[in-house]
């Protein structure tokens, strides 16, 4: 009789966890394809909770990749002024807005931000971070414990590779802009 409640625990285990492992993965599509990212639920509570409230809403589809400095990241997220699909669409104020829901506190970890990681923007206020994101495109060390990773790539960052830069000499901002197709949990 312990033997089957053994085995029925560790059932019961697996399948918990892989519902939970399933519950964070998001797919982001792009004019390219879809990206598979899995998100540091563990690390980042807060904000992946908010990642997903505004994903899952219909907040980030056609929000614009308003930032985007080659060889270090893609920035998107800004669901006021960043939603080509609103009336509120501003690109010369794309990177300033943010969602209605409060500021989140930091959750600086010692996730490193390598190729393929998310993590939140924010203004010079550590507890400034709302619902701007970027993608790094090669490690940046020196963002680490300093922005909260929420996220990584699994599957896709050829697709990501491929988002349209920004003017260097004008902080990476991006004339006529590539943007999320859909952002969704899978």
């Amino acid at each position: 009789m312990s033997r089957i409640l053994t085995n029925i625990f560790i059932l019961f285990f697996l399948f918990t966890n892989q519902l939970i492992a399933q519950e964070n993965i998001m797919i982001l599509k792009l004019k390219d394809g879809d990206v598979k990212i899995e998100l540091f639920e563990d690390v980042a509570p807060n904000h992946v909770k908010r990642i997903k409230e505004l994903a899952d809403s219909g907040q980030y589809d056609n929000v614009v990749f308003h930032r985007v400095i080659d060889g270090f990241m893609a920035q998107t997220g800004d669901v006021k002024f960043g939603n080509s699909g609103s009336d509120d669409f501003d690109l010369r104020r794309a990177g300033m807005g943010g969602s209605d829901l409060p500021d989140l506190k930091q959750e600086f970890s010692s996730v490193p931000h390598e190729r393929g990681t998310l993590s939140m923007a924010r203004s010079s206020d550590p507890d400034s971070a709302n619902s701007q994101f970027f993608i790094c495109f090669k490690p940046a060390s020196f963002l680490d414990r300093q922005y909260t990773v929420f996220g990584k790539v699994l599957e896709g960052m050829e697709l990501v590779d491929k988002i349209k830069r920004g003017d260097e000499s004008n902080n990476g901002s991006v004339s006529d802009p590539d943007k999320i197709i859909s952002f969704k949990s899978q």
